[in-house]
């Protein structure tokens, strides 16, 4: 399955808003929140997401043709491991210690962000170097 380019950026964008609002807040369970968004993401794909979701049936049409597609499983793999970081994230923040929830909702923000500004994925990169290594 292909997805237009736009869509990913989008819902990184999004969610590095809600990333930085957690670590200015603390809020494990804004956190928590991000993490079922990043479940939805790695279950059923990030079209199907609920950030997707949005992008597909509020932004996409009043931006027009896609410029790129691109294939959905490595924005899928990233959602993981979004998921695995802010999973490391809600446990800090609500079991402690507050130092692991920082670090790691400050790993999964850097992430978001990079992929957000400069559309550079560093989740869609891990798939990417273990499919060429024969993982």
């Amino acid at each position: 399955m292909r997805i237009d380019v736009r869509g990913p950026r989008f819902g990184a964008a999004l969610t590095s808003v809600v990333l930085a609002v957690v670590l200015i807040t603390g809020s494990g369970w804004l956190l928590l929140v991000q993490a079922l968004f990043f479940a939805v993401g790695a279950a059923a794909g990030v079209r199907n997401s609920p950030y997707g979701w949005v992008f597909r049936t509020l932004v996409r049409p009043r931006l027009g043709p896609p410029p790129a597609t691109e294939d959905a499983a490595p924005p899928r793999f990233a959602q993981t491991v979004g998921l695995a970081f802010s999973a490391v994230g809600v446990i800090g923040y609500l079991v402690g210690p507050q130092w692991l929830g920082m670090a790691a909702t400050g790993c999964a923000l850097a992430a978001a962000f990079l992929n957000a500004v400069f559309a550079y994925c560093l989740g869609c990169e891990m798939y990417l170097l273990l499919k060429r290594v024969g993982v």
